[in-house]
C-alpha cells in the first residue's frame, strides 16, 4: 500500500464477490472506508457452510424439492471433470450454481468447498504482490501476521467459533496446497512420494485429540507445525504460516477472505470509483475469456471493444486456459502503457487491437433519461453502490426533473452491492421516515439501525427493477422501498445475500481480511439470505440488450418533446410550494400481482422487464 494512503482501522463493505469475473484493475466491489460506517459485499458465491464446521445461517432456507439422483450425478460429473482439467474457477462457479438449485445436496457443497481451497490458493500464487511478501515477510512476522488476523476475527467475525476449528481450518488448506500443482513445483519439486505421506502423518498427530483454548495457543500449534514443514520438507515457514491463515479466513463463509495488496489497493480504487487498466471486466468460459462489461469512457470502449467479445491474447501471451486472474495480471500495467491485444467479436475473424492504459472512472450511475418523455417518466440505472453514487444520482434527479419527471424508474438490475451507507443514502431520498435497514452481529458493537430523513424526499412515483443478479447492498435498496411501500418491485428474485463484511487493513505488508461482521434485516425484519426479494411484478425473461443497439440507445432519441414545465402536480420535498408553484402528489402503493407480466407481442420495449416497469409507471400515474 503506498505509504500517502491512509491506513483505516476498518471499512465496511456490502459486496459482489464474482468469480471468474473481476473489473481489471479492480477486485470486487468494494467496502466502505471506516469513516462511512458498514459495508455490503456483492455475491458470486452462495453462503455455504465452512469446511469444517457449520455455520449459522440467518434465516431457514426456502423448502427443496428433491430432485432425481441423476440430475445431482450429472452435475458432479461435470463438476469433477473441470477439476481434473485444473479449471477450479469454472468447478466453482459450476458449483455454485448447482447449489442454487440443490442447497441441501452435501455432496455438492463438499466439491464447492473443496474448488474454492484449490481456486484461492491458484489466485494467491499467479498474484505479484502475495509472492513479493513470501519473499520477504520474515516467519516471525507472518506469525504476527497469523495473530492479528485471529484477534481481528475473535472481535469481529458474525458466529461463534472455536480455536481447534482454526487449527483444522489451516491444516486442510495446507493438506490442498500439498497437492495443488502451482505449490508443489514452487517448493517440492524432487520430494518423494513417501516423505509427503509421512508429514501428512505429521499433520495428522498435530492436530488429533487437540484442545485448544486461546489465541495464543492456536498461535503456538501454528508455529510448531512450521517447523515440522520445514524439518521435514523444507517447506518455507513463511508458506506455510500463511496457507494456514489462508485456510482459516477463506473457509469461514463465501464472502470472508485473506486480502493480498493488489487486493486490498483494487477495493480502495473501487471505493473510490476509478482505477489505472484497459476498462473491461471479463469471464472466463470454456477456458477462454469472454468481456462481460466495457466501462464507458474507457480504453477499450474508444478501440470499439464490446460485451461479448473474446480476447484471445495479450501480445504474444495466449489467453486461452488463463484464469481471469493470470488474464488480469497479463493486462495490467502502469499508467501510459500500452497493450496488444487479439479480439474476435462472434462470427468474424480475430483483430488487432492497441490500447493505452489509463485512469478509468467507474460511473455508478450507468443510464439516466427520460424513458417516456411524453409521460414524464426517468429512467435511471445504477450499477453500484460506490462512494460518489447518492451525490451523483441527486443531481440526474434535478435533470431528469427539469425535463419534466413525473415518475421514476430505477434499473438495479445487475448491481453487485457496494457501500452499505450509499445505499442508506439512495433509499433516505424516496423515504421520508422509518428504518431503512439494521445490523446485526455477534458483538453488539456491529449492531445499527439506519433511519430515513424527511428533508430532501423525493416523492415522485417509484418502480424499481430487479433480477438474480441484483445483490447486497441493491436488495437493501430493494427491501426498503418494498417494505416501505414505496414503489413496485419488477422483474425477477434478487439474488439472497444478506450479510455485512468488513475490510480491515492489517499491520504487514500491505495486507488485510475481508470479514463477515453482522447480517441486514429489511425494515419488516426480514434477512434475504439465500432467499432474495420477490418482486410485486415477475417477469419471467429479461432480455438484455447492448445500449447502442436496444432501447436504451432509443430512448436517448424521443420521438416526442419533452413537455413544458412539470404538469406531473409532483415536487421534490423540501421546495416551498411558492418556488415551485407545484403541490404535492401522494404517491399510491404497489398491490401483489396476480400474475407474472407477459408484455404484448409486437411491443416497442425489446426489454420486457423494462416494458413492465414502463407500463406499471404509467399506471401509477393514472393514465394507460
Amino acid at each position: 500500500m503506498p505509504r500517502n494512503r491512509p491506513v483505516h482501522s476498518r471499512c465496511w463493505v456490502l459486496w459482489w464477490a464474482a468469480l471468474g469475473g473481476g473489473l481489471l484493475g479492480l477486485g470486487s466491489l468494494s467496502e466502505s472506508l471506516a469513516q462511512q460506517g458498514p459495508v455490503l459485499l456483492p455475491p458470486g458465491q452462495i453462503p455455504a457452510p465452512s469446511l469444517l464446521t457449520p455455520q449459522v445461517q440467518a434465516a431457514p432456507l426456502a423448502p427443496v424439492v428433491v430432485e432425481p439422483a441423476s440430475a445431482v450425478e450429472e452435475l458432479l460429473r461435470r463438476g469433477m471433470q473441470l477439476e481434473s482439467q485444473g479449471r477450479w474457477g469454472d468447478a466453482l462457479f459450476h458449483y455454485e450454481e448447482a447449489l442454487r438449485n440443490y442447497p441441501a445436496e452435501a455432496t455438492l457443497q463438499r466439491r464447492y468447498e473443496l474448488a474454492r481451497l484449490h481456486y484461492d490458493l491458484v489466485r494467491r500464487y499467479t498474484d505479484r504482490s502475495f509472492l513479493r511478501i513470501l519473499e520477504t515477510l520474515s516467519p516471525q512476522e507472518a506469525l504476527g501476521l497469523y495473530n492479528e488476523v485471529l484477534s481481528k476475527i475473535q472481535a469481529h467475525y458474525v458466529d461463534t467459533f472455536n480455536w481447534n476449528d482454526f487449527l483444522q481450518r489451516g491444516v486442510v488448506d495446507l493438506e490442498v496446497a500439498l497437492s495443488e500443482p502451482i505449490f508443489v513445483n514452487r517448493y517440492l519439486a524432487g520430494v518423494p512420494p513417501a516423505k509427503l505421506a509421512e508429514f501428512r502423518q505429521t499433520l495428522r498427530t498435530l492436530v488429533e485429540h487437540q484442545q485448544l483454548e486461546s489465541r495464543s495457543a492456536t498461535w503456538q500449534r501454528i508455529r510448531t507445525l512450521a517447523e515440522a514443514a520445514y524439518q521435514q520438507l523444507g517447506l518455507p515457514p513463511t508458506a506455510v504460516i500463511l496457507e494456514c491463515l489462508c485456510g482459516v479466513t477463506n473457509t469461514l463463509d463465501p464472502y470472508s477472505a485473506f486480502l493480498t495488496p493488489s487486493q486490498l489497493e483494487e477495493i480502495y480504487s473501487q471505493i473510490e470509483g476509478h482505477f489505472v487498466g484497459l476498462g473491461v471486466e471479463l469471464k472466463s468460459e470454456g477456458g477462454k475469456l469472454r468481456i462481460v462489461r466495457v466501462v464507458p469512457g474507457s480504453p477499450a470502449q474508444e478501440a470499439g471493444l464490446r460485451a461479448g467479445d473474446w480476447i484471445l491474447a495479450v501480445g504474444s501471451q495466449s489467453l486461452v486456459g488463463l484464469t481471469t486472474e493470470q488474464a488480469a495480471d497479463l493486462l495490467q500495467g502502469p499508467e501510459g502503457s500500452l497493450a496488444e491485444l487479439t479480439v474476435q467479436t462472434p462470427g468474424q475473424p480475430p483483430r488487432q487491437v492497441r490500447l493505452r492504459r489509463r485512469r478509468v472512472e467507474l460511473p455508478s450511475i450507468e443510464q439516466a433519461r427520460m424513458a417516456d418523455p411524453q409521460m414524464g417518466i426517468g429512467y435511471v440505472k445504477l450499477a453500484c453502490f460506490q462512494k460518489t453514487t447518492a451525490r451523483d444520482l441527486e443531481a440526474v434527479l434535478w435533470d431528469l426533473y427539469r425535463q419534466g419527471m413525473r415518475s421514476l424508474i430505477v434499473d438495479v438490475r445487475g448491481n453487485p452491492g457496494g457501500l452499505l451507507s450509499t445505499a442508506v443514502e439512495v433509499a433516505d431520498k424516496f423515504i421520508d421516515q422509518g428504518v431503512i435497514v439494521s445490523t446485526r452481529g455477534r458483538s453488539p458493537q456491529e449492531d445499527f439501525t439506519y433511519t430515513a430523513h424527511q428533508a430532501g424526499t423525493w416523492r415522485v412515483p417509484l418502480v424499481v427493477l430487479v433480477d438474480q443478479e441484483s445483490a447486497s447492498a441493491a436488495e437493501i435498496f430493494a427491501g426498503a422501498i418494498r417494505d416501505h411501500r414505496r414503489g413496485t418491485l419488477v422483474g425477477q428474485r434478487t439474488y439472497g445475500k444478506g450479510s455485512v463484511q468488513g475490510i480491515f487493513p492489517l499491520g504487514y505488508a500491505g495486507t488485510g481480511i475481508r470479514l463477515t461482521t453482522a447480517r441486514f434485516y429489511s425494515p419488516s425484519g426480514q434477512s434475504f439470505n439465500r432467499v432474495g426479494i420477490e418482486p410485486d411484478i415477475l417477469v419471467h425473461r429479461t432480455a438484455r440488450i447492448p445500449p447502442k443497439d436496444g432501447l436504451a440507445e432509443r430512448m436517448s432519441q424521443p420521438a416526442l418533446p419533452s413537455p413544458p414545465g412539470n404538469p406531473a402536480g409532483w415536487r421534490p420535498a423540501g421546495i416551498p410550494s411558492s418556488e415551485s408553484g407545484l403541490p404535492e402528489m401522494p404517491l399510491p402503493g404497489p398491490g401483489p400481482a396476480e400474475a407474472a407480466f407477459a408484455p404484448t407481442p409486437g411491443s416497442l420495449e425489446e426489454d420486457s422487464a423494462l416494458a413492465a416497469a414502463l407500463q406499471v409507471a404509467r399506471q401509477l400515474l393514472g393514465r394507460r
